[in-house]
């Protein structure tokens, strides 16, 4: 016997685009983007630029590829970042002893100390982004959002 139930979401109320998650998330994005802007000391560090400083400094010396992975950030923009890190002299970049086509990119002493002196103040960004919640709230916003990305990986 086929299925016959309709998937399709069933609405009463016409659509409102300032309800939708897209618009929502991207809302609370932007907000927090403001907020690093506004508490973080370097004023030429973006927030992605950081969260790539972190990624080779948690990972080690790390290829263009694994950097993509890690921060979530496609290819041709995380070679951009790589070459304004490297302009500030944030970071290393090596051949790949295995592969001499490919770029190992590793921390340099000003990167490390870039990041110890940020750190404290990204934590601030995530606690101001997440003001007005309460700390059951905090859990589970972050659990629910790490549960959207583990079913986009699937």
């Amino acid at each position: 016997m086929p299925d016959t139930t309709d998937n399709t979401p069933q609405t009463t109320a016409p659509y409102a685009f300032s309800e939708q998650v897209g618009h929502l998330l991207r809302k609370a994005y932007q907000r927090n983007m403001a907020i690093f802007q506004q508490n973080i000391d370097d004023s030429q560090l973006t927030a992605v630029q950081f969260i790539t400083l972190c990624a080779v400094r948690d990972s080690g010396p790390s290829s263009l590829t694994e950097l993509v992975k890690a921060t979530a950030v496609d290819q041709a923009t995380i070679r951009g970042i790589v070459e304004r890190l490297k302009a500030r002299d944030l970071i290393t970049l090596e051949p790949d002893p295995q592969d001499r086509r490919k770029v190992i990119v590793g921390l340099s002493d000003s990167g490390h100390q870039l990041v110890r002196d940020t750190e404290p103040h990204a934590a601030r960004v995530s606690e101001l982004t997440m003001g007005n919640l309460n700390p059951a709230e905090r859990v589970a916003m972050l659990y629910l959002l790490r549960k959207m990305i583990d079913d986009a990986d699937d």
